[in-house]
């Protein structure tokens, strides 16, 4: 199981927030690219980022940040955040990124992201942001009236290489994952899923690679590190 420690980016600073809410921000004195030389230097070398600005405006706005990152480390980093375009796909792929993660874009225009998976081999993953079953958008502002079953259903023979799975009930609050759906969602499609939003302690960690469930590709960690709640030491004994 891969286990990604996350680093989320707005205005080019640490940030983490909670169940997706932009007033309820905490900012971290590490740079993004001190975090990342952390999580390397402990043995990380599967990163999950996330712009912010990128998710809110539509268009990307830290990617020299994330390319300093690459430049300087052999990490395979997935980044997600405003990712609207074959453009965009193509150029994060271009700087070296392993994994283009697409959420909004991919909801909205089911093409594009059939589109994205033909044209980017085993390059695209996508992002489903859930509250009660229904999938939201732009950086978790708005609702739709899509059930993610369904979608997943829609998409499985895309060629889509990984799916995360986030519970906004759940993120930043460290209250543990919402295992139990994910693993259900997982068991209906043959893309692998990736746990996110909740995760509290090792524990969490062991709970969820004790399921023995191989759609369960790995988890992602983020406040928890950022707050002390998990030492980056321990969690590297989990890799």
């Amino acid at each position: 199981m891969i286990i990604f420690p996350a680093i989320d980016i707005k205005d080019n600073k640490c940030v983490r927030l909670i169940k997706g809410d932009f007033n309820k921000i905490t900012t971290y004195k590490n740079s993004p690219f001190e975090q990342a030389e952390i999580y390397f230097e402990n043995g990380f070398r599967n990163i999950h980022i996330v712009d912010l600005d990128g998710a809110l405006r539509g268009k990307s706005s830290n990617s020299n940040t994330v390319k300093q990152i690459l430049k300087n480390h052999e990490l395979r980093i997935q980044i997600g955040g405003g990712i609207r375009t074959i453009q965009d796909v193509n150029d994060w792929v271009e700087s070296g990124v392993d994994k283009v993660v697409m959420g909004t874009a991919a909801i909205e225009n089911i093409d594009l992201l059939k589109t994205a998976c033909e044209k980017f081999k085993n390059k695209i993953a996508v992002s489903l942001d859930v509250k009660n079953g229904f999938i939201f958008l732009s950086g978790w502002k708005k609702q739709t009236n899509i059930l993610a079953v369904d979608f997943v259903k829609k998409i499985e023979n895309f060629g889509v290489s990984r799916i995360i799975y986030t519970d906004i009930n759940k993120d930043g609050t460290k209250k543990g994952p919402n295992i139990k759906d994910t693993v259900e969602l997982s068991s209906k499609v043959k893309i692998p899923f990736v746990v996110s939003g909740g995760i509290s302690s090792i524990e969490d960690i062991k709970k969820i690679k004790s399921l023995n469930n191989s759609n369960i590709e790995g988890v992602i960690v983020g406040k928890s590190i950022y707050d002390g709640d998990i030492q980056i030491n321990e969690l590297a004994k989990q890799i």
